[in-house]
């Protein structure tokens, strides 16, 4: 760089402080620092452009572009994707990304393209937060059209489902973000029932199952503290229809038997009693449920009156 090219960005450098720059532009600044303009008291927005864009470009001078491919290299797409997949499995994401789209914009012919567009979306899925999961299912949704038939569909249409089940929230709150996810692994049932990524799978629909019925079922358990019995009895009857094989249903069981209790059915609340005990061999209402099957199937007293 010459002596009049530094001072030009000496000049420049007092007037606009650094601020977040991606190291594909500057490769000399880590991570993290910041490019603020400050206040600019003369000149236009397009002079604030072009100057900062003077000082990119001269700052960028000596830099030394990491992600360019070495001069050797026969095969630059496999270099690339090798340098992605090495990045992602080092959880860095910004980088593997910028590796995997390079093959995916500058190679349409090569045979890694599908495998990178599928890094492309695992980066962003790996790396979390709203936005990337956003972005992160664009990606699986894509690949999923343009490969439908690629050996890892089956993949693609899992991990979509996981950038919903990532977002899930709460029982008590929104689950609109566990319903989407729900239905995206019901299209994996419906596509790909002979993957080997079945077990897990089931493993991840079931949690987002329970988050689901959770809900429902603290609607009832609402109820039934507020006294409405009858709407108590609706909401958990409507969990156990709905899921059958709702891990915690011990609950439901208990609390629909404490609601035909105090509806004075008595034979009901033993039906769901017993079920609890017959199917829990762990649940913390076992011994209470104990108790009322003990009460509830306990033959009458004798009334002395008619004695």
């Amino acid at each position: 760089m010459t002596a009049a090219a530094t001072r030009s960005t000496s000049n420049l450098g007092a007037v606009y402080n650094i601020g977040t720059i991606k190291d594909s532009m500057i490769d000399q600044y880590p991570a993290g620092t910041v490019l603020r303009s400050p206040a600019y008291g003369g000149g236009s927005w397009r002079t604030f452009v072009v100057l900062l864009t003077a000082v990119l470009a001269l700052a960028g001078c000596g830099a030394k572009n990491k992600k360019a491919l070495p001069t050797d290299s026969s095969q630059p797409d496999q270099f690339l994707f090798q340098r992605g997949t090495d990045s992602l499995m080092r959880e860095r994401w910004t980088d593997a990304r910028e590796y995997f789209k390079q093959v995916v914009d500058n190679y349409p012919g090569s045979p890694l393209r599908a495998d990178a567009k599928l890094g492309v979306a695992d980066t962003y899925l790996g790396e979390g937060g709203t936005a990337n999961l956003i972005l992160g299912a664009n990606e699986y949704r894509e690949f999923l059209t343009f490969y439908p038939t690629h050996p890892k569909a089956d993949y693609a249409q899992f991990k979509l489902a996981m950038t919903h089940h990532k977002q899930m929230r709460t029982a008590a709150r929104d689950q609109t973000e566990t319903r989407d996810a729900l239905r995206e692994f019901e299209t994996f049932f419906d596509r790909f029932p002979n993957s080997p990524l079945m077990p897990e799978v089931r493993m991840h629909w079931r949690e987002a199952r329970d988050r689901l019925s959770e809900a429902s079922y603290l609607v009832g358990l609402h109820y039934f503290r507020s006294k409405w019995y009858g709407g108590a009895v609706s909401r958990f009857q409507e969990v156990l229809k709905d899921d059958p094989g709702y891990t915690h249903r011990d609950d439901v069981y208990f609390y629909l038997g404490e609601c035909f209790i105090k509806a004075r059915r008595k034979d009901e609340a033993v039906v769901y009693f017993d079920r609890l005990v017959k199917e829990f061999e762990v649940s913390e209402h076992l011994v209470e449920a104990r108790k009322r099957l003990e009460e509830l199937q306990a033959p009458p007293a004798p009334d002395l009156k008619t004695q």
